[in-house]
């Protein structure tokens, strides 16, 4: 049917959609249907498909049927072709094999390195979404349903109907994979689909134009909030973060939607309870030095300290130790250090935030690096009396723990010297004598 490939052509089109595409592949009529269309579309707009299977292996011999199936198919229209299967202690539930989908989805966009994520969800999709959020409990933003975009995945069916998809697939001989489980009713969307939305006929035979009238009134209304709520961020931000401090004296209702927003932005999935959990975790934990964690997923955490809040991932990225045997700029990680030689002594020093400090190295020649801590580390603190655990003086200085293995370090064998944008060592003090200047900054911030 022309009128599937005109909008899937005009989605194109208006999110410039091009180079490495990938198309979540389960060989049902959904994506079948969007495979070949996007497979005919694909020289016109230059796109690099890879169909991309995640067999949840629930179901035997049947899913292995389906991923064959699903593989010949991408053969026969010459696109590329990867898939996964999950091990078999993973919980049969809906919850469990959506969350396992989406982390397949983004392993795949690293592995192929791809801003897009193609999805199949139709119309029928959207409707379904937003009655089963409407059963659990959901707000205003709740009903807007499916996204069309966010991040990196895209759904260019979303205003499509399954029996327009149907139609497609009958008119164009594809044979798509029938998903026995789909049939099952003891998960709660086939329930939805099968038991409850046939009863709405009963009331009204165009049900389903009804419920997209209210998506429709529901995205309408919630732009206006977003508009309200963009601004208030803007103002409880503070470097890059959400001001604890700040936070907390917006009124419930606005705490309440501001958390709603940060974790609909990470997760698939989240309801008002988790919602109220991270905002009693806040008030619980909001005048930490340091700072607490409450996990969200297996990679992403909640973190808040008496300064701010915000969602973080665990995972220091391990950094290569740099020697610096001349004067002259490093690279380490995403940043660059700036060692150079002066001896001029400024008016007023730089605030240990500043990331740049004037130094007095003269004892200090040989066997620097540049590195981040490790055991048996040791520093004598600007203003303090002999030295002490480099533990203790990031613990003291309220550096949250999941930052502690990222904080950039000048030592001097196990002696630290600088914690960029923390603290100096007595031993490079410059008080009547400066012979250099260091900088810490992030590479994309320094000059070409």
């Amino acid at each position: 049917m022309p009128d599937i490939v005109d909008n899937i052509e005009k989605f194109l089109k208006k999110y410039d959609l091009k180079g490495t595409v990938l198309v979540g592949f389960s060989g049902g009529y959904d994506s079948i249907c969007l495979l070949d269309i996007l497979t005919k579309l694909a020289p016109k707009y230059r796109l690099n498909i890879v169909a991309i299977h995640l067999n949840h292996n629930w179901r035997g011999e049947e899913s292995l049927n389906d991923a064959n199936r699903a593989k010949k198919f991408a053969e026969l229209k010459d696109i590329e072709f990867y898939q996964e299967t999950l091990p078999s202690n993973i919980p049969h539930t809906e919850t469990a094999a959506r969350e396992a989908r989406y982390k397949f989805f983004e392993n795949c966009a690293k592995k192929f390195n791809s801003k897009y994520v193609i999805t199949a969800h139709n119309t029928d999709d959207n409707i379904e979404t937003v009655l089963y959020r409407i059963i659990k409990g959901t707000g205003l933003k709740g009903l807007c349903g499916i996204y069309e975009h966010r991040g990196i995945y895209y759904r260019p069916l979303l205003k499509i109907s399954r029996l327009e998809i149907e139609k497609y697939c009958q008119n164009n001989n594809l044979i798509p994979n029938v998903d026995s489980s789909n049939s099952d009713t003891k998960y709660k969307r086939n329930f939805i689909r099968k038991e409850i939305l046939p009863l709405f006929s009963n009331v009204n035979e165009d049900y389903k134009k009804s419920l997209l009238t209210l998506i429709d009134n529901a995205n309408s209304d919630n732009d206006i909030i977003e508009e309200y709520i963009l601004k208030t961020i803007k103002k409880i931000h503070r470097q890059g973060r959400i001001s604890t401090e700040k936070f907390l004296k917006l009124s419930d209702s606005l705490q309440l939607r501001i958390i709603y927003n940060v974790l609909s932005a990470v997760l698939p999935e989240y309801d008002k309870n988790k919602v109220a959990e991270i905002l009693e975790f806040i008030r619980d934990n909001s005048q930490s030095k340091s700072g607490k964690t409450k996990s969200l997923t297996t990679d992403l955490w909640f973190f808040v300290n008496k300064k701010y809040l915000e969602i973080v991932t665990i995972k220091p990225e391990i950094l290569e130790e740099i020697s610096i045997t001349a004067e002259g700029t490093y690279r380490i990680g995403q940043f660059l250090f700036t060692i150079e030689k002066t001896n001029e002594i400024p008016n007023s020093f730089p605030k240990d935030t500043e990331f740049i400090s004037y130094v007095n190295l003269e004892d200090f020649s040989e066997n620097l690096t540049l590195r981040t801590r490790q055991p048996g580390d040791l520093i004598n603190p600007l203003g303090v009396c002999g030295t002490q655990k480099l533990k203790k003086y990031l613990n003291s200085k309220g550096i949250p723990k999941h930052e502690r293995e990222s904080v950039i370090l000048l030592a001097h064998k196990n002696e630290i010297l600088w914690v960029a944008g923390y603290g100096l060592s007595n031993k490079i003090k410059a008080d009547s004598k400066v012979t250099h200047k260091i900088t810490l900054e992030k590479e994309n911030n320094y000059g070409n």
